[in-house]
């Protein structure tokens, strides 16, 4: 076989992006997901997203997809990682960037284009889901990020009121991280993080025993030191 003869080694491949929105609601952490109007996966559910048009930049094109598919607007979406498996999408020859936005106070979705059906869904229970395309994985990953942010940001205070009591910034934390902490060493924790939490001067009644003082969210960007978990 001449050089003329061989199969290409380079060829063509179509962008597609995806998105996992994540918030709190009913105390559970959960993800927004929509139900496929085309194959594959007819019928199944899955995370959000779809193909990347010619005149789109990847963030635009995830901030359409997700718009279009569940009606949602977010301010902040963060690339986490691209997914080049040659045979993820039996379609076609695709590579995947996946992106992240995590916010409180986000409404139902609204379904449109080729999904059937938008909806807030427990991420433990879309996690045992069989989901299309390696959507297992990217929600997997996009948690871990989400998790970590939670160590350096302080995205969790965003959960809470505009006053809160450390109690219940560490219900947030723990819903997102999925385990217990203790009171004792998370209030230790988050007091010595420079300008992350103000007390107000006040205090609240949380059931039995003293009143808990109350906090607002304060100027820092980046927590130092992080709040490891």
């Amino acid at each position: 076989m001449t050089k003329r003869q061989k199969p290409p080694k380079y060829s063509w491949a179509y962008v597609a992006v995806d998105i996992v929105v994540l918030t709190v609601r009913d105390r559970r952490l959960q993800v927004m997901a929509i139900r496929r109007g085309r194959k594959p996966g007819l019928g199944g559910l899955a995370l959000p997203g779809g193909f990347v048009h010619l005149d789109e930049d990847l963030e635009t094109a995830a901030r359409r997809e997700l718009r279009e598919e569940t009606g949602l607007e977010v301010d902040f979406l963060e690339q986490v990682k691209t997914y080049g498996a040659p045979d993820r999408d039996p379609r076609n020859r695709t590579f995947g960037v996946l992106y992240l936005a995590v916010m409180p106070n986000l409404p139902e979705g609204a379904a449109g284009t080729d999904a059937d059906d938008a909806q807030w869904i427990p991420v433990d229970e879309l996690l045992a889901t069989d989901l299309p395309f390696d959507h297992h994985d990217m929600l997997v990953d996009a948690l871990e990020r989400a998790r970590a942010k939670l160590e350096y940001s302080p995205i969790a205070a965003s959960f809470c009121r505009p006053t809160f009591t450390i109690g219940q910034l560490r219900q947030v934390y723990e819903i997102i991280w999925g385990v217990g902490l203790d009171p004792a060493n998370f209030s230790r924790k988050t007091r010595s993080v420079d300008d992350f939490l103000v007390e107000t001067g006040d205090t609240v009644s949380e059931g039995p025993g003293r009143p808990a003082r109350t906090y607002t969210v304060g100027s820092a960007t980046v927590l130092n030191p992080p709040i490891n978990r």
